[in-house]
């Protein structure tokens, strides 16, 4: 498997026999190098939304229609840009679990807020969400925009991930030494990729105090476009 983050909070997920990008912002995104659009694209099979926000999904549409890729994500959102936009999505909500070839993707909860950009403010976008992604033996925890949530302790037992992305920025969401401390806590993750930070100044610009709060565990800062492979 490969894991190629995209920057802020994009990840193309190469498993089994899918292409799986994860909140695609690329237009706009300070880190990301536009010229390289058609590369991080290439070969999409599904595009997963953790939530509306336009630094997760402001790609989604577009990619969508350049790709044919379904769109994934919280049944609200979906269903309005099926009828709106006439967009090929699969809605579903948390508890659920969809099969994407040989992927499984379940929806649990996270703890955030969603909208989208509407003529008159923000739109309600259905719920928040992060996916535990179940492919080639090992489950990937994308926990999405999040605090720390009691709901991680059923979620690390349950699903037991081995591979963490997690946001962990810090302004909008978990900080490092938080998200070091909720891995600690309610997870045993072999390996873990910091996300949503670098990308402007308000955010965390290094991973080191997670590092220094995950004692063995493979703390990887990923860098833009570089596939880390496990």
């Amino acid at each position: 498997m490969n894991i190629v983050w995209l920057g802020h909070s994009g990840f193309r997920i190469e498993i089994e026999d899918q292409v799986l990008l994860i909140d695609p912002w690329m237009t706009g995104n300070p880190v990301f190098p536009e010229d390289r659009r058609a590369e991080a694209v290439s070969g999409t099979t599904h595009i997963l939304l953790t939530h509306g926000h336009g630094d997760h999904s402001g790609d989604a549409l577009s990619i969508h229609k350049e790709t044919g890729a379904p769109i994934v994500g919280i049944y609200d959102l979906m269903s309005w840009w099926a009828e709106t936009e006439g967009a090929e999505v699969i809605g579903f909500n948390k508890g659920g679990t969809v099969t994407l070839g040989g992927v499984s993707v379940s929806m649990v909860n996270a703890t955030h807020s969603s909208s989208v950009g509407g003529a008159s403010g923000p739109v309600y976008a259905g719920a928040e969400a992060g996916f535990m992604i179940r492919g080639e033996g090992k489950t990937i925890y994308v926990s999405g925009d999040t605090d720390i949530m009691a709901d991680m302790a059923w979620m690390g037992e349950y699903h037991a991930p081995e591979i963490g992305i997690l946001c962990a920025g810090g302004h909008f969401t978990m900080d490092m030494k938080a998200a070091a401390w909720a891995a600690r806590k309610y997870f045993n993750f072999s390996t873990v990729i910091p996300c949503h930070y670098k990308t402007f100044p308000l955010l965390a610009q290094d991973a080191e105090e997670l590092r220094s709060g995950l004692p063995g565990v493979d703390v990887r800062e990923p860098e833009v476009l570089v596939p880390i492979a496990i």
